[in-house]
């Protein structure tokens, strides 16, 4: 009955808008319908290069320049894409079918468009619905929705100190430099210096897609993907976005996404301003006079210019981004300054890219009285850091076989600038670092097996440097400098690959892998030290590359709109670097980064997800057991579990559509963990529900309110030693605009 209504409305609608065009300019109409008859929200129309947002009836319109006759394409997030021939003055009825899961598009996994259905990796996409349907503010609260992806202690960019926005997937260490590699657009976001990332530097708005794959994935990217790689593509649609939002505490956010095509030619720009009052780290009984409220503020922008011809296709973009925090005390700050030019071209089977960003950081560290109602500078720290890169992929494709062959290359230049402090007079001044230098060479060839199986191999080789590198102290008393040279280091790292892939049948797929990955030592882990509250974290010239060893199975089962999928993984790594206590007093912790001989991580992870037309849920869950396997420099660490790793995760989220509202909830738990190497500090559990309601007002207009911790609960996410407080509840509303 539901589909002749829906059928019905079709065919009358069709009749009223021919009727009504009569007289008016020739005009092609239609309606973007899924099988039920139903409007599809969303969708776009592309035709002779223009694309065109539907309405919220699903229909469109659009006047042809010269032609009489031509070919559109409609898609939307979750469907298939489908064409249509169109006549002048005639209306094009378009039906959208549901895409099964494995139809989705990832090329994370292989560095080349390749379908879901067809890659061994574990790879997880958010589409753009799922990025607007979340009540996050930033990437990385977005990607939490995922289980096994982790942020150093647990905190997100709004509140956490830059150095400590690392993430992780399966357990494989959290630390502030990332040990998960992250791209926007095939460029990486790790700071080349410290191996963070600016999440801040994505708007949100601007992203059409953004992949996860877990497990090294070395073979493609090299250092920094020990853990997998998490990869973000701006779109690239003609449209104008703007969101304006505001709430409490203090939030005031405009995110601005445009672009827009003449001929050959297209331009795009996307940007982002954010402020925010921030939450208190300490809980009321804790906090004195010297205690703030972590607020944070930042600027991006980014802006590319295209062209594309019939070899194809090349860009050149330019980007800033700024932003300054406090860090929970009147003197404990910090402010980033980075600027970057990029260019590329897709020239048929050949892909170029290359880059070259500076960057400057500040920041200030503390000791605080012991009754919090005072502290003193102890050190300030300067740090200007340079960062190239270059890429070059070839691919070619037939029918049973898909190989790439690439190199690439990253040039860092960095150093600290320190001032010692003590009863508010400089000290000392000291300056350490150097340059750092990858160069690599990498191969992909993927073979399908008869009808139902893929077989991929692949390697890399990368050649790693350290040089130039000292560390220089003047005291202010004697003015004699002394100067510590490090000696030149250099390394070589294999990274292989073999996975395959066999369909089971109609419903069912199994996939296997076996990996080699590694990760270089940053300059930031080799040269800068620093001090969170009373705990210190000495530099370590003399570290090594941590290096991976692993492998997963899986199964998946798909049947209609439901889908499931549960993995099994382990990861051996060898001398992860780990910050190591070495010492403790009532007023100050010391620890040093040191290699910690081997670390396994091991578990499974699971996930279900059910989609219908107006509505979606799915539900992940990930076990992780992430031990201390060898130490001979401290063998009581051995047995205990790797530090920030926690053993359980679940994560939830749900959307659906009803009577003209959109509404959405996500939810995140987390089990215990360890703050420490020695398993002393725990970090109890701890749940947090966000929500999002947003309804549409004509074709462009969404009006949305957003509340993220909607229990206000506040749990544990650090210790330094005091207990450090995850955000309270946070509320915004705004409007979007997209036309």
């Amino acid at each position: 009955m539901r589909r002749a209504v829906g059928i019905l409305s079709v065919l009358v609608w069709a009749v009223a808008g021919s009727l009504h065009a009569q007289g008016e300019p020739a005009r092609v109409r239609g309606r973007v319908a899924d099988r039920d008859g139903l409007p599809v929200a969303g969708a776009r129309v592309a035709v002779a290069g223009a694309s065109i947002t539907v309405g919220a009836d699903g229909s469109f319109a659009f006047e042809p320049a010269r032609e009489t006759a031509g070919r559109l394409e409609a898609s939307a997030p979750g469907f298939v894409t489908v064409e249509r021939d169109w006549r002048l003055g005639e209306t094009v009825d378009v039906m959208l079918v549901r895409a099964a899961w494995s139809e989705q598009v990832t090329v994370t996994a292989s560095r080349e468009s390749l379908r879901l259905g067809d890659t061994a990796a574990r790879a997880v996409v958010l589409d753009r619905e799922s990025l607007r349907s979340t009540a996050a503010v930033t990437l990385d609260d977005t990607l939490r929705q995922v289980p096994g992806f982790t942020l150093f202690r647990r905190t997100g960019s709004r509140a956490a100190n830059p150095t400590a926005q690392g993430a992780s997937l399966r357990g494989v260490g959290p630390s502030g430099a990332s040990r998960t590699l992250v791209l926007l657009d095939g460029l990486p976001l790790n700071d080349g210096f410290g191996g963070w990332v600016y999440w801040s530097r994505v708007p949100r708005i601007a992203l059409e897609r953004v992949e996860l794959v877990e497990g090294g994935a070395s073979d493609l990217y090299g250092s920094a993907a020990l853990a997998g790689a998490i990869q973000g593509f701006v779109r690239s649609d003609s449209a104008v976005s703007l969101e304006l939002a505001a709430g409490d505490p203090g939030e005031q956010q405009a995110s601005l996404y445009a672009a827009g095509r003449r001929g050959a030619w297209g331009a795009r720009f996307a940007g982002e301003a954010f402020r925010t009052d921030g939450y208190y780290l300490l809980d009321d009984g804790v906090r004195g006079a010297a205690d703030t409220r972590a607020d944070s503020r930042h600027l991006s922008g980014a802006l590319r210019l295209d062209r594309r011809g019939d070899r194809g296709s090349l860009f050149v973009q330019g980007a800033r981004f700024g932003e300054s925090r406090n860090n929970g005390t009147g003197l404990q700050t910090n402010d980033t300054d980075w600027s970057q030019l990029s260019a590329g071209a897709d020239l048929g089977k050949l892909s170029l890219r290359g880059y070259y960003g500076t960057q400057t950081y500040h920041q200030t560290f503390t000791a605080v009285a012991a009754d919090r109602n005072s502290e003193a500078l102890t050190r300030t720290q300067r740090v200007p850091s340079r960062d190239a890169g270059l890429s070059a992929q070839w691919s070619v494709s037939s029918k049973r076989n898909a190989f790439s062959l690439g190199v690439d290359g990253r040039f860092v230049r960095g150093h600290s600038e320190e001032n010692a402090i003590a009863a508010g007079r400089v000290t000392s001044f000291g300056d350490s670092g150097g340059d750092e230098s990858s160069l690599a060479a990498f191969a992909t060839d993927r073979l399908a097996i008869g009808s139902r199986a893929v077989l991929t191999l692949a390697a890399r080789v990368d050649g790693w440097s350290l040089g130039d590198a000292a560390s220089l102290v003047t005291p202010v008393a004697t003015g004699v400098t002394a100067t510590t040279p490090f000696p030149d280091k250099s390394a070589t790292a294999f990274s292989p690959r073999a996975a395959l892939l066999v369909r089971l049948g109609r419903e069912f797929r199994f996939t296997g892998s076996g990996y080699g990955a590694f990760r270089a030592p940053t300059l930031n882990e080799l040269y800068r030290g620093f001090r969170v509250g009373d705990t210190q974290t000495l530099a370590n010239a003399e570290l090594d590359s941590e290096r991976l060893r692993g492998g997963e199975a899986g199964l998946g089962w798909e049947r209609g709109r439901l889908h499931a999928r549960v993995v099994g993984f382990l990861a051996d790594v060898r001398d992860p670097v780990a910050n190591v206590t070495l010492r403790v007093t009532p007023t100050l912790i010391t620890r040093q980064r040191q290699n910690l001989g081997r670390t396994r991580s091991q578990g499974v992870a699971s996930e279900l997800e059910a989609a219908w037309t107006r509505a979606r849920f799915s539900v992940g869950y990930t076990f992780t057991d992430a031990t201390v396997k060898e130490f001979s420099a401290a063998p009581d660490l051995e047995g205990k579990r790797v530090a920030q790793v926690p053993r359980h995760q679940w994560t939830a989220q749900g959307r659906a559509s009803l009577l003209g509202f959109d509404a959405s909830a996500q939810a995140r738990y987390g089990g215990s963990q360890f703050e420490d190497d020695q398993n002393l500090q725990a970090l109890p559990s701890y749940f947090v529900l966000d929500g999002r309601v947003s309804r549409r007002f004509g074709k462009s207009f969404e009006a949305f309110a957003a509340c993220e911790n909607l229990t206000g609960s506040r749990y544990v996410v650090g210790l330094t030693p005091l207990a450090t407080l995850g955000p309270p509840r946070i509320v915004r509303v705004g409007l979007r605009l997209d036309r």
